[in-house]
């Protein structure tokens, strides 16, 4: 398998950074987090990226002072907003930012933003767009999943769910870290008693026969594992 694309993704607020970088990281991409201004022009001088998502604020600069050094390679940019600010967006594309996006906002609204983006820099999406999992073919540019020649119907967090699973095929997967992945960046959290209801969901779209799984198994003390 080919490199994965690089990301730079610099956010003071550790909350939202760690939902977000895992849910990148879950769609394929790498992602470098930096927490300020210095540490990002200290990545930026020591690494090569394809795309930068920036915060604009931060507490020791703002987003415009790194944008600079990334137009300077020639690197696409995405901006965060805390609000729909438009003197902030203006002066953000003035200064050649691609794109922007106000918080809070949807995982899925802002995957299509970075592969728009990608596409207008004819940048090569290298990572896998098809993943085969299971007798499933999943495709992550299109966010639809085919068992045989049927597409399954699935919702936005059961599609994310079995995305997990299909990156970590064979791994025994806890609660807690199938409810990091759900996190979304709206807000909308998934606690325990809902994620058995979409495991349970997930499976009756899934399964042969959801009520003796062979896709997402149920490991007793432990978790859920996805394949074999």
């Amino acid at each position: 398998m080919s490199q994965k694309m690089q990301i730079l993704f610099v956010e003071d607020d550790k909350v939202i950074a760690s939902g977000l970088c895992y849910s990148l990281e879950q769609e394929g991409y790498s992602v470098t987090h930096c927490l300020d201004v210095e540490s990002a022009e200290t990545m930026i001088n020591e690494n090569s990226f394809d795309l930068a998502i920036l915060d604009l604020s931060l507490p020791d600069g703002s987003g415009y002072d790194i944008c600079k050094m990334i137009k300077a390679q020639d690197i696409p940019v995405i901006f965060l907003t805390a609000i729909d600010d438009e003197v902030n967006v203006v002066m953000g594309l003035d200064m050649g930012a691609d794109d922007y996006i106000t918080k809070p906002f949807r995982i899925r609204e802002l995957l299509s933003r970075i592969k728009s983006v990608l596409r207008r820099y004819d940048k090569t999406v290298s990572f896998r767009t098809v993943i085969e999992f299971s007798g499933l073919k999943i495709d992550t540019a299109k966010a639809k999943v085919y068992k045989g020649e049927q597409e399954i119907i699935l919702t936005s967090l059961e599609y994310r769910l079995l995305l997990i699973f299909a990156n970590h095929e064979g791994q025994v997967l806890s609660r807690s870290q199938l409810l990091q992945g759900l996190w979304d960046i709206a807000g909308d959290f998934v606690n325990d008693n809902t994620l058995t209801v979409y495991i349970k969901r997930l499976r009756e779209k899934i399964e042969d026969d959801s009520q003796n799984p062979k896709i997402i198994k149920t490991v007793r003390g432990h978790g859920y594992k996805g394949g074999d």
